[in-house]
């Protein structure tokens, strides 16, 4: 598994799906998951959810990349998607590139494609950087 940005990962969302970063610079995040009965809705089909999780994860991470670690967290803020064409196995891959790079937000457009690199689902996603508390874990 993938530890971006010296996170440990090994018990998050990304983990228990299967997400792996596997480009991470200013100008794209770029994730893979494989589409198996984890990330299955009950009709065998990748489920909606786990793309908005992937879209997220993407859009979260990258927003590390612009900001002061020590003094902030990025977090999800809003998200929507498209879904566009349904995938009941092989490998997603979600890219994700900054559309605005604010003060206090980024707002990023993901693209998860099938291994025919055919369009799943399109999805922005807003993220909120906020200031970390002198605790250093805690935000507001």
């Amino acid at each position: 598994m993938n530890r971006i940005a010296h996170f440990d990962n090994s018990k998050t969302a990304m983990a228990a799906l299967g997400i792996d970063i596997v480009e991470f610079t200013t100008e794209q995040v770029v994730a893979v998951m494989p589409v198996t009965w984890k990330t299955h809705n009950p009709f065998g089909i990748l489920h909606g959810g786990v793309s908005v999780v992937m879209a997220e994860t993407v859009a979260s991470a990258g927003s590390y990349l612009f900001i002061d670690r020590e003094r902030q967290t990025a977090v999800g803020l809003e998200i929507n998607a498209n879904h566009l064409k349904s995938v009941a196995s092989g490998v997603v891959k979600a890219v994700g590139k900054p559309v605005h790079v604010g003060r206090k937000t980024l707002v990023w457009e993901i693209r998860i494609y099938d291994e025919q690199e055919d369009l799943v689902c399109i999805s922005r996603c807003t993220t909120a950087i906020l200031d970390k508390l002198r605790t250093g874990d805690t935000i507001r």
